[in-house]
């Protein structure tokens, strides 16, 4: 299936007519999603940083009622360098789709969803704690994996592989 070269919106919206994800962002505003893609039967949307959180509640009130996962990529010396991937699920549909937020590291930082998924609470804090991105109101965002007096992230691509001496 061939994308729209500049956003990738039109060929997914023609694939996936009826996706109630697509239907409740598009619906929303213009600009929640700023790039889909549609590969081996998986949806991937990309929201904007910035509408995280609204986009969340959007998608959940549209019937994806189960937040699965959440994980980051460090894409080292690429800017933006990192990549946050939301994993949703819709028992109804029998559904899945991906939100994928791109942060910048001059202010690796994006609002929390445990206000509307509280189980991300524990995501968070591993993907803070291990690739340094910050989640904004995040109600306990202190390190989960590392001891508190650890220096740095270690799975950002920059950090050293025997640790800092």
């Amino acid at each position: 299936m061939a994308n729209d070269p500049i956003t990738g919106k039109e060929a997914v919206s023609e694939a996936l007519p009826g996706n109630p994800a697509i239907q409740a962002l598009t619906a929303a505003g213009p600009d929640f999603i700023t790039d889909a893609k549609f590969d081996r039967n998986e949806l991937t949307l990309t929201i904007p940083a910035e509408k995280i959180r609204q986009a969340c509640e959007i998608v959940r009130a549209a019937g994806y009622n189960f937040f699965s996962d959440l994980t980051a990529v460090d894409w080292y010396p690429a800017e933006p360098r990192f990549q946050i991937s939301y994993h949703l699920l819709s028992h109804g549909f029998k559904q899945r789709v991906r939100l994928k937020v791109l942060v910048t590291s001059d202010d690796p930082a994006v609002e929390s969803i445990t206000s509307v998924w509280p189980a991300s609470n524990q995501y968070e804090r591993e993907v803070w704690d291990l690739m340094g991105i910050r989640f904004q109101g995040h109600p306990d965002l202190r390190r989960i994996m590392m001891p508190e007096e650890w220096e740095g992230h270690p799975l950002q691509k920059t950090y050293p592989v025997e640790g800092y001496r």
